[in-house]
């Protein structure tokens, strides 16, 4: 690509400027702080992908995603995974029509721009399941009937860290449907301070449709446009393969790895990567987007041993070293 071509995208996405600090000055009328969860959601949506979230009760998971909803004009819907949920809950089924003597069918809460899967960890295989076709293909199968969804579309899955009691851990192949998983944390004292004022102020926030469904859409197509060097893919692939063979680049890790990132990590770094310099309003990524992107893309796909619990070694930790070592270009 050119540089002529690179400044074309870059004014690109300079013209959506405007918009995307409408909808993020939309959000935060109703959340405070949590300005890395927005901006991992925008990235997810830009990107087509679907993001897991990770925190404890009360940080405005449901609400943030509800809000952003609200705020693009968007058809949201919330589905509460419990043990006792069944795919059906979640996709639709089939109910025989007496009057007609046929089969209708009727929809499940997937059929939404935006779904919140809300502890997605409290149901079991089948029902977490029952989202990857929707999660990857964007299309739903109802006995022998196939619906597209709308796009956007985007899966926002939560789950809480602190108790595994009635928990059913998602399969590695569930986690590698999710572009990023991100860690939700506490707000700070003036960030909670501001809190507690406007929920107890007893004054209702209306949230208005700043930027439409069709916005977003292109968007996305324009978002595809934003340059990636050569070098900077290398960079993210020697990342990728320093968590499979960490040994080839001087990384004392080997034992602490049990597979390592998969190559849907190298797609989403890039893609990861292209939406946050979009979203700056560059046409074109930097080593430091790839940075940014990078724990929250890997920390789900790099899978450790048993060893590296005994050593109090986290996924975050190990990426951090790779980080550290490999070479910037």
């Amino acid at each position: 690509m050119s540089s002529v071509e690179i400044e074309q995208v870059g004014a690109l996405a300079q013209s959506h400027q405007p918009k995307l600090q409408k909808m993020f000055s939309e959000v935060k009328k109703i959340l405070v702080g949590q300005d890395d969860m927005l901006l991992k959601l925008t990235v997810a949506l830009l990107c087509r992908s679907h993001v897991l979230l990770e925190g404890v009760p009360g940080l405005a998971k449901t609400l943030t995603i509800n809000t952003l909803a609200n705020a693009v004009g968007c058809d949201f819907n919330r589905i509460q995974f419990t043990p006792d949920l069944l795919p059906a809950d979640i996709v639709g089924t089939r109910i025989y029509n007496a009057a007609t003597n046929e089969f209708n069918v009727k929809k499940g809460p997937v059929f939404a721009n935006l779904l919140l899967a809300d502890e997605i960890n409290r149901a079991p295989a089948k029902v977490q399941s029952a989202l990857l076709e929707a999660m990857q293909e964007k299309q739903v199968t109802i006995g022998n009937e196939t619906f597209i969804l709308d796009e956007p579309f985007l899966v926002m899955a939560t789950q809480n860290p602190i108790e595994t009691e009635g928990t059913y851990a998602l399969p590695e192949a569930q986690l590698d449907r999710f572009m990023l998983k991100v860690k939700v944390s506490y707000p700070s004292k003036k960030e909670e301070m501001t809190i507690v004022d406007r929920q107890t102020s007893g004054i209702v926030t209306k949230i208005d449709p700043v930027v439409k469904p069709a916005d977003i859409l292109q968007m996305q197509v324009d978002c595809d446009k934003v340059f990636i060097e050569e070098n900077i893919k290398k960079y993210i692939l020697e990342l990728v393969f320093a968590t499979r063979s960490p040994g080839e680049y001087g990384l004392d890790l080997g034992y602490l790895i049990e597979y390592g990132a998969s190559p849907r990590a190298s797609i989403y770094l890039t893609m990861g990567a292209k939406a946050l310099a979009f979203i700056q309003g560059r046409g074109y990524v930097t080593p430091d987007d790839v940075k940014r992107i990078a724990m929250d893309v890997l920390r789900h796909r790099v899978l450790l041993t048993y060893e590296a619990d005994a050593e109090d070694m986290t996924s975050e930790k190990v990426i951090s070293r790779i980080l550290s070592t490999i070479y910037v270009p």
